[in-house]
């Protein structure tokens, strides 16, 4: 019984997920059509502002970048993992996958980089590498918004911006360590 629902539950996401990127961009084309907005100049306008933007974070995504190359060559990130891997072990949760939560929050890339070596260590179809693909697409890269998004507006003062993030990406590894469970064990 419980097959059948996930089973249900897995084609009402795939019909979602099939149709969604396009629905949203009818949408956004029939909202510009009603309002005659001019999309293609409205578009190449925002190209624009993108450039000017992509020039004024280079110093902010630097930044970021070397910060984490250090944390991760130091070997406090394994360090992390081996003095949690006791607890991880009794809530059956991979220690596998503790890098990937820890690093998620700081850099996409990094995370990404250590997806790749989760994916590399373990089969593709196991449990470990679908909860850390899960995790690697629930939650966000806080830090780096901060640092390079608002850095390049000048917001100086992230108010609650940094807890709200925070506690995002730990309902955001919850969730996925909650739906990688019910869908692949």
């Amino acid at each position: 019984r419980r097959r059948k629902r996930v089973k249900m539950i897995k084609s009402i996401l795939d019909v979602i997920s099939l149709w969604a990127l396009p629905v949203i961009i009818m949408t956004i084309l029939l909202c510009a059509a009603v309002r005659k907005v001019p999309v293609y100049e409205t578009f190449i306008e925002g190209a624009k502002d993108g450039v000017k933007v992509t020039v004024r974070i280079i110093p902010y995504l630097t930044a970021i970048i070397v910060a984490i190359a250090m944390f991760r060559a130091s070997g406090a990130l394994d360090m992390i993992t081996n003095l949690c891997s006791g607890f991880l072990q009794k809530i059956h949760f991979p220690a596998e996958i503790l890098p990937l939560a820890i690093v998620r929050s700081l850099s996409g890339s990094a995370a990404l980089g250590v997806f790749s070596d989760i994916a590399v260590q373990n089969p593709p179809d196991s449990f470990t590498t679908k909860m850390a693909a899960v995790m690697l697409g629930s939650s966000e890269t806080t830090f780096y918004v901060l640092a390079v998004y608002f850095g390049a507006v000048g917001i100086k003062k992230y108010r609650y911006a940094l807890a709200t993030g925070l506690i995002a990406d730990a309902i955001g590894i919850v969730a996925a360590v909650v739906v990688a469970t019910l869908f692949f064990s």
